[in-house]
């Protein structure tokens, strides 16, 4: 049984690049907590994996595959996804793309593409679900930011430019909307190790780095990110907008400064 404050019981719920790792999770865990969920992705054939990994989701789980670096795209996902399910409560907003460059090396294109589906698409999806939602007495958007909207890394510049405006955006939305019964939050992980995050955590040296910089000493599982999202998704965070959750094992909590003393 799950506690009252934590249902997730009947709400219907969009999840954005809902076929990657994290998406996946919290796909299973809404329609597990009986959500009805659409989960949309680019990747048609990873969706339908998606799908097919989630039991009994008969009647609770529908796919979209569009596009969110178009505007356009980002008005219809919502609209389709709002006429799958008869209405919209809660959006989960994790798509997002990176190319890991210098910036003298990154290109105007590189930095579009970024921005798009970072910035752009989370605004956009965003905007199309306010007057869904308001219509319908409220909701809750949760948007995934990073650790890297407030501590950066070489290579990440506008991967991390794009995070500090998803911050800057949902607390935006989260004052213009409170008025419609509409709470906005996100979270701001570390490196969670995934598919996507693997060119980091795949490299010993970076690994080290992580391990030895983080006071936890090691990067976070993706079913660790699960509960926040929950949390900020139902009635258990019901007076909590505008805010960010920073998940990193400890990082800005300080460093130590004697670590090095007998090296």
């Amino acid at each position: 049984m799950f506690d009252p404050i934590f249902n997730l019981k009947g709400k219907r719920v969009l999840i954005t690049g809902g076929a990657g790792s994290l998406g996946t999770l919290i796909t299973s865990a809404f329609v597990e907590r009986g959500a009805s969920v659409v989960v949309q992705d680019l990747n048609a054939n990873r969706l339908e994996e998606v799908i097919n990994s989630i039991p009994d989701s008969s009647g609770k789980l529908f796919s979209l595959t569009s596009d969110l670096s178009s505007a356009e795209e980002c008005k219809r996902t919502v609209e389709d996804a709002s006429k799958l399910l008869d209405g919209l409560d809660i959006v989960i907003n994790t798509a997002g793309i990176n190319r890991r460059k210098l910036i003298e090396d990154v290109t105007p294109e590189d930095f579009d593409a970024i921005v798009s589906v970072n910035m752009r698409a989370i605004y956009f999806i965003s905007q199309a679900s306010h007057p869904i939602m308001k219509k319908g007495g409220g909701g809750v958007i949760v948007n995934m930011s990073s650790l890297s909207a407030r501590y950066s890394f070489n290579t990440i510049s506008v991967y991390a430019a794009t995070k500090a405006a998803v911050s800057s955006i949902t607390r935006s939305s989260a004052r213009e909307w409170a008025r419609d019964k509409i709470r906005v939050n996100c979270i701001e992980p570390s490196v969670i190790k995934t598919d996507f995050t693997k060119p980091l955590w795949g490299e010993p040296h970076r690994t080290k780095w992580f391990d030895e910089t983080t006071p936890i000493g090691r990067l976070s599982a993706p079913d660790e990110i699960i509960g926040a999202v929950i949390f900020l998704a139902t009635d258990a965070s019901s007076y909590i907008t505008g805010q960010s959750i920073v998940i990193d094992g400890g990082i800005l909590s300080g460093g130590d400064w004697d670590s090095y003393k007998d090296n």
